[in-house]
């Protein structure tokens, strides 16, 4: 309870600062990327143009998914309830809104410092990079995990081996 509680504040902020830069730059990443795309295979680029939407929607849902499933792994543990993820998730949508609200309503300089850096995603090689950062992350924390329950799977059968084996010497030893 005590790392969990230090932490979660944390967590609440990275998780709202990537709830709100994805909203502010996926439109923007995105589109640059397509008219990059566009200089180099005109067809393709002209394809892409009219399902920008689609493509945008993608991109933000990869970023929400990532969010709505590591964030509340960490803060709730590794067994949790579906109603406290729920709970756990619509907080942090609700805190986004809210946030980024009173932010533009007091013109606070936060929100402004993340207006201006809109600019670097003008940069194709830097908007296929944010692009790309959610399933770079999904694929990274999923090797991870697998290779964390094979050592669990391996640590679980050598404690069983030797269980086994106390279990049978303590028997023969009688």
């Amino acid at each position: 309870m005590g790392k969990s509680a230090l932490v979660t504040p944390l967590y609440i902020s990275v998780a709202w600062i990537l709830l709100i830069t994805y909203q502010l730059f996926t439109q923007t990443a995105v589109s640059t990327v397509v008219s990059y795309i566009k200089v180099f295979w005109p067809q393709v680029g002209e394809w892409l143009s009219y399902r920008m939407d689609v493509m945008v929607f993608v991109h933000a849902f990869a970023w929400i998914f990532l969010l709505s499933s590591v964030i509340p792994s960490v803060l709730l543990g590794k067994y949790r309830s579906v109603l406290a993820q729920f709970a756990v998730c619509l907080t942090l949508t609700f805190l986004a809104f809210i946030i980024q609200d009173i932010l533009r309503f007091y013109e606070l300089e936060p929100l402004s410092q993340l207006f201006n850096l809109c600019v670097l995603f003008e940069n194709p090689i830097f908007a296929l990079l944010y692009l790309s950062m959610p399933y770079v992350s999904m694929l990274i924390l999923d090797l991870y995990l697998r290779r964390k329950r094979l050592e669990d799977e391996e640590f679980e059968k050598i404690k069983n081996i030797y269980k086994n084996q106390t279990t049978t010497n303590s028997k023969n030893n009688h």
